[in-house]
């Protein structure tokens, strides 16, 4: 039942549920305590609601939003207080003598006050935002100052609103009293410090304390450009959630011999984009991105189709390509859209022979085999050791933004996949990672998920308990614990790392501090390894697990796995890299012979039907290689998907950045002849 009305009334957990009907309750009792009139009532329930009202401002209750949207907002609750409180003074006689008066005057005057308040809080906002948010440029010429202090600008509204606390309680005290100094005291100090917080607020508005206009920034922005003179372009738009379409391809960025430059066109991506040395800018207008001087520019790079690509497609002095952000069988892998590149880069022959077979356009003399350079840290496949029991991974894809049955296998047959792998005779120790999209657009499939991470964790439980896993966990209990323990300490000292600029500093701040040391970049790589190393040690080898978030990644799962199974996504065609025994899920139900003919990336799996009964196949496969049929399927099949592994991709990758920029230059000569 509480369940069941936390739910209704949008909040996050029982307190705040508890908070909000404390704060909805307590305007009726306080009506009902002025009009008997109550005095001590009244102060009891005024404290309750200022109090709840003030924890489902700090817990950022999505309560608040409904009770605005319905025209019973942060204002019109603190002015209802404040006339129920002059309806109090009215039943006890008050509002005759000056007091009263007084009291009247001074909420109206503090209710005249949250106009200029707002207004220069919302100018000062707008001034110190940048036309261009930026990472690893040095902003020193624009003479960026330091942002407000936290304490003024955070939730600003509420606290300017609260300051009335001073006037009702002196109020509130003179009325009990009889003596009207603990009132007037009251309201001074409220409309005292209402006055000082805008005057300190717009002391913050003086010149020095600004940065340049918007002309001004974007005029040195375009004059750095011309300094810096970029050649290559990585380019992204998308959700927040989709920010690893292009942390995937920042390394890469690095490696290669060019001047590269990230323009990204949404400020929700900075949060989430992963440390990289590369120049980072963040241009939301579409005009001011169209007007800046990117006439160095030769190869303009796309891991994603979106309609913002249009902005800078239209340039015609760089050579624009899609380089995607993973290889699958996927339709979004010959989506039509791509043929308004000047190339297409794939893997593989498979990506090619894709765009053939499905006839959208895109041009087989514009596709380009370049390999999958983000591979590289997968290692090849090692039997399990002698004395521990395999690993196998099930990685699922998200549901995707369609109802077909073929995107997930997390519906239909996640949870017989789970419990046939915990069930395995011999057994082996299971990893459940799902995509971090999933349960965003199907209720059916975040259900799915939740009731496999409570199956995998109370196996786990199970194993914990069980004698023929007791030894172990007491033989290897010190190392354990001093691998936790390390992991302590590194995520310290990453988080410390990782904190490049003031928590409360505003875009500009950030932009301006936002400029990465390599040393201290090259520490971060370090300690990650470091994690990662510790963070595999920190359990045992036969515990299962749950793996989410960014770390571990999913490519340090696939090297300690044995053996995988997923869906049709890059994931497949990704672990193909590592030599390892998979299973795909044919949730489409289509039969293996059609599914094989239609999934290049599933030639060389075990295909489980919704019921996984073949299972057993994969597990067979994985601790003796001459039971695996499939391995010299898997051969072939990742040099199709993947290219050659000599030379390394990353090499043949920069060679095709400077084929086409050698393209772009001569396009641009010929043109200027």
């Amino acid at each position: 039942m509480t369940g069941a009305l936390i739910r209704m009334v949008r909040v996050g957990s029982p307190a705040e549920f508890g908070a909000a009907a404390v704060m909805l309750v307590s305007y009726p009792l306080m009506l009902v305590a002025a009009l008997i009139p109550s005095l001590g009532m009244f102060a009891g329930v005024a404290a309750a609601s200022y109090v709840s009202d003030h924890f489902l401002h700090r817990r950022n209750a999505y309560l608040l939003n409904r009770l605005s949207r319905a025209r019973a907002g942060l204002t019109l609750r603190f002015m209802l207080r404040q006339l129920l409180l002059v309806l109090l003074l009215a039943r006890m006689g008050v509002t005759g003598d000056t007091l009263g008066y007084e009291a009247i005057a001074c909420f109206a005057l503090v209710a005249t006050l949250q106009a200029p308040h707002s207004g220069l809080l919302t100018l000062l906002r707008n001034r110190r935002k940048l036309p261009v948010v930026t990472r690893n440029i040095d902003l020193a010429p624009l003479g960026i100052s330091d942002a407000a202090p936290r304490l003024l600008t955070h939730r600003a509204a509420e606290k300017v609103q609260h300051l009335d606390l001073f006037a009702v309680a002196g109020v509130l005290v003179a009325a009990e009293t009889g003596r009207g100094a603990y009132g007037y005291a009251g309201m001074a100090v409220t409309l005292g410090l209402t006055l000082l917080y805008i005057l300190v607020v717009a002391y913050h508005l003086r010149p020095g304390a600004l940065p340049p206009k918007r002309d001004a920034v974007l005029e040195w922005f375009d004059e750095w450009l011309r300094a810096y003179r970029p050649t290559l372009v990585l380019y992204f738009s998308g959700t927040k959630e989709s920010t690893y379409q292009i942390n995937m391809w920042l390394e890469t960025l690095e490696e290669l011999d060019e001047r590269p430059l990230l323009i990204v066109r949404e400020q929700h991506t900075l949060p989430g984009l992963a440390s990289t040395t590369v120049p980072v800018a963040c241009v939301p207008s579409a005009v001011h991105l169209m007007n800046m001087d990117l006439a160095s520019v030769r190869v303009a790079l796309y891991p994603a189709n979106v309609g913002k690509n249009i902005h800078l497609l239209r340039v015609p002095t760089m050579k624009h390509v899609f380089i995607g952000h993973g290889d699958s069988d996927k339709v979004a892998s010959i989506n039509p859209y791509a043929k308004v590149y000047d190339e297409v880069w794939t893997a593989g022959r498979a990506g090619r022979d894709r765009y053939a077979l499905a006839d959208v356009g895109v041009r087989d003399d514009a596709i380009v085999e370049v390999g999958r350079p983000q591979l590289a840290p997968i290692r090849p496949a090692e039997a399990p050791a002698a004395d521990r029991i395999p690993t196998i991974l099930y990685a699922p894809t998200w549901e995707g933004w369609t109802d077909d049955p073929g995107n997930t296998s997390l519906m239909l047959a996640g949870e017989n996949i789970v419990r046939r792998l915990l069930a395995a005779d011999p057994p082996v120790r299971v990893l459940y990672k799902p995509h971090p999209f999933t349960g965003m657009v199907s209720p059916l499939a975040k259900a799915a998920h939740e009731r496999i991470v409570a199956m995998v964790e109370q196996a786990r439980t199970r194993r914990a308990a069980d004698p023929r896993w007791v030894r172990a966990a007491a033989a290897g209990q010190g190392e354990r614990e001093a691998a936790r323990a390390e992991l302590v300490r590194i995520e310290a000292q990453l988080e410390r790392l990782g904190r490049l600029t003031d928590e409360a500093a505003d875009e500009a701040q950030t932009s301006r501090d936002a400029v990465v040391d390599p040393a201290r970049e090259a520490e971060a790589a370090r300690l990650k390894e470091e994690w990662n190393d510790a963070y595999w040690r920190s359990f045992g080898w036969w515990e299962h697990r749950v793996v989410t978030g960014d770390r571990p990644r999913l490519y340090d799962c696939f090297n300690v796995s044995h053996g995988m199974v997923s869906d049709i996504s890059s994931v497949v065609s990704d672990f193909i890299a590592s030599g390892k025994p998979y299973a795909v899920t044919d949730s489409a139900g289509l039969g293996e012979q059609e599914f094989k003919r239609q999934n290049t990336a599933v030639r060389a799996a075990v295909i489980l039907a919704p019921d996984a009964a073949s299972i057993d196949e994969l597990l067979a496969a994985v601790p003796d290689p001459a039971a695996d049929p499939l391995r010299g399927a898997r051969e072939e099949l990742k040099e199709y998907l993947l290219g050659p592994d000599e030379p390394a991709s990353v090499v043949r990758f920069g060679e095709a950045v400077r084929a086409l920029a050698e393209k772009s230059e001569r396009r641009n000569l010929e043109r200027a002849v």
